[in-house]
């Protein structure tokens, strides 16, 4: 990445107090490998996938991905709404979910059409959509692990009602090896 890319680049900046704050008893018995995830096309999620999954499967390493979800109103140019599903946090909420939906079924195909469909602004769309691929390589060995995701917790920095309002959605998941 160029030099811009790198300063406006802050999820690292983000996570490493929290990364750090949970594994403090174990500061020197791990490491991190930062890895940013940019524009990728479908194909380009795949085979980055393929490459992560065996590290994926091994259980000495634990994956963070990280992702905001809808970023809605004017000053994000992304304003799309369902009148059919009440207040626009409530439709910004049914999109939001629908994705989830999608991500939890672990399917990399449905989650580049749903993106296709409806443009959610989910920042971490292609680092979400690397895990899935990662998964769907695994899914498809002999001695496949099995798999389930589950969102945990799901919440809106503001509740829109107007056009005028702006919200970020936040949402937490868990993979388990099984």
């Amino acid at each position: 990445m160029d030099i811009q890319t790198d300063e406006d680049e802050h999820s690292i900046e983000m996570h490493l107090p929290y990364i750090a704050k949970v594994m403090e008893e174990y500061k020197t018995g791990f490491t991190i490998i930062p890895i940013l995830v940019g524009s990728l096309t479908p194909e380009k999620e795949a085979k980055y996938g393929s490459i992560l999954a065996p590290y994926l499967a091994d259980p000495q390493n634990l994956f963070v991905i990280s992702s905001d979800f809808c970023h809605w109103g004017s000053r994000f140019r992304y304003t799309w709404k369902d009148t059919s599903r009440g207040h626009i946090y409530e439709s910004i909420e049914w999109l939001d979910k629908q994705g989830m939906n999608i991500i939890e079924k672990l399917d990399p195909r449905a989650f580049t059409e749903y993106l296709n469909k409806y443009g959610n602004t989910i920042c971490g769309r292609h680092p979400i959509g690397v895990l899935l691929q990662a998964i769907s390589k695994l899914q498809s060995q002999s001695n496949s692990p099995k798999m389930s995701l589950k969102f945990l917790k799901y919440a809106q920095s503001s509740q829109c009602m107007s056009h005028q309002d702006s919200s970020v959605s936040y949402a937490s998941a868990s993979l388990v090896f099984e």
